[in-house]
């Protein structure tokens, strides 16, 4: 979640367009990185720039007041098509199962005059240099699937099209790095990088916990009792898995490194949990059957242990 621009410059949300101007000018002096050389100044000036960017126009810092950080992907037309925008805004075009959320982007500073801002540090005219692009962030919502098997995809991100190769086995809030693809930087400096915040899809299939995955697997009674070789579903396709005679629903069998694959280091479980399922609607022999072994067997679940 962006930081909220009012909250950056250290200004009230009813500021005059001076106090924004004012504030940027004592933030953007004290973290410029030609100034500060603390390791998180650059970043802390690229935020004050972009909030600078934001509120010191004054139709960009209405649509920012009443859309909050999703602002850009609002049509400037909004109003005058209310009926067509109204529910539907809230992300852009990937592939099936893919979803794409904008973050904040960057700004060039806006109307300030930086000769005037950086002259007393820098001799005049042009002595701070080109300014870097600020980097982007967006979320990249994935399925289960595609997490585990990664590969590339076809993405939109603000109106532009981008290839991404994503790793087999990312996990939820990794991030991809797009260098180059961020904001634009002032004069000739590079632009910023893009950042994809990968986001899992909760999926009632597949329970991740870390890279371990969890997944059911319903037998019939007789294969609980008896033992049995089944097949269960994983992220990647079809396994066999061993049910061990006289399973109970509950029980847990592992399928080592079957879980989400590491490039880096150890891979992920999967495990699969039994849950003993009987007939809906069984038939005559069935019941018959089931009667039958209701009055041969002397087990009882609530005194056995």
């Amino acid at each position: 979640m962006a930081r909220d621009f009012y909250d950056v410059l250290g200004i009230p949300r009813d500021a005059t367009t001076e106090q924004v101007q004012q504030a940027y000018r004592k933030l953007a002096r004290k973290y410029h990185p030609d100034v500060n050389k603390d390791p998180g100044a650059e970043d802390r000036f690229k935020e004050v720039n972009e909030a600078y960017h934001v509120l010191s126009d004054p139709e960009t810092r209405k649509r920012y007041d009443r859309f909050g950080e999703d602002f850009r992907h609002i049509p400037e037309d909004y109003d005058e098509r209310a009926g067509a925008a109204a529910g539907g805004f809230g992300g852009f075009g990937g592939p099936t199962g893919t979803r794409i959320r904008y973050g904040p982007g960057g700004g060039d500073g806006g109307g300030i005059n930086f000769d005037d801002l950086f002259g007393d540090f820098f001799g005049g005219a042009g002595g701070f240099g080109p300014i870097p692009g600020a980097d982007q962030q967006a979320e990249l919502e994935l399925t289960v699937e595609d997490a585990y098997r990664g590969g590339k995809r076809q993405i939109n991100v603000g109106g532009r099209s981008y290839t991404v190769n994503i790793p087999a086995g990312v996990t939820d809030g990794q991030r991809i790095r797009l260098a180059g693809q961020g904001g634009k930087g002032s004069g000739d400096a590079p632009r910023g990088d893009l950042y994809l915040v990968v986001r899992v899809k909760p999926d009632p299939r597949f329970r991740l916990d870390g890279r371990d995955i969890t997944v059911d697997l319903p037998v019939t009674p007789w294969e609980a009792v008896l033992g049995a070789t089944v097949a269960v579903r994983t992220p990647g396709g079809e396994a066999k898995v061993k049910v061990p005679p006289g399973s109970s629903t509950g029980r847990r069998l592992r399928l080592r490194g079957e879980g989400m694959p590491n490039r880096r280091g150890t891979p992920g479980d999967l495990y699969a949990e039994i849950k003993v399922m009987v007939p809906p609607k069984p038939t005559a022999r069935e019941r018959q059957l089931f009667e039958q072994l209701a009055a041969e067997s002397t087990f009882d679940p609530r005194t056995t242990t």
